[in-house]
């Protein structure tokens, strides 16, 4: 997402538990009821919030429940934590459009959300694939992502 134009910030998080101020640990254990989330600050005369949703549902399966890829349980869970009512909205339209669209050959799940209970991962979890490029994860699953996000938005990302 840094890489795109208008986006000037992203911060990995959890979102949406019940416990303060968690650790990777414990949201490995699926029990604090936080997502794994992304924060992006952007410009919004750069770059609207419906095209980062738009790269959001591009880069990621929003079919599954509690599931990315291999990754399962409710803190992998497609979510998006809205920071006003028109932020909720327009996921919510979006989410629409793709079910009247059928982008996808299963329903969308992605939750629309107030944002609640919001804490900042640790450093070491902060632009994990641009520090660790090489580690087997970042490399089989990260890695063809991110190329693909690359390809797809080419149009739209920084020089």
């Amino acid at each position: 997402m840094l890489d795109l134009k208008g986006v000037v910030e992203v911060e990995s998080a959890y979102s949406g538990g019940h416990v303060v101020n968690p650790t990777y640990e414990q949201i490995c254990s699926a029990r604090t009821g936080h997502a794994e989330v992304v924060r992006v600050v952007f410009d919004p005369a750069q770059i609207s919030f419906e095209n980062l949703l738009k790269v959001f549902f591009a880069t990621h399966d929003p079919t599954t429940l509690n599931r990315q890829g291999n990754d399962v349980g409710p803190q992998y869970r497609s979510v998006i934590f809205a920071t006003d009512d028109a932020q909720a909205a327009t996921a919510k339209a979006v989410i629409e459009a793709l079910e009247r669209e059928q982008i996808f050959d299963a329903p969308v799940v992605t939750e629309v959300s107030p944002l609640t209970n919001y804490y900042a991962a640790e450093a070491y979890h902060q632009r994990y694939f641009e520090q660790h490029p090489y580690q087997g994860y970042c490399m089989a699953v990260v890695a063809p992502k991110v190329a693909k996000f690359r390809k797809q938005f080419i149009g739209q990302l920084k020089r």
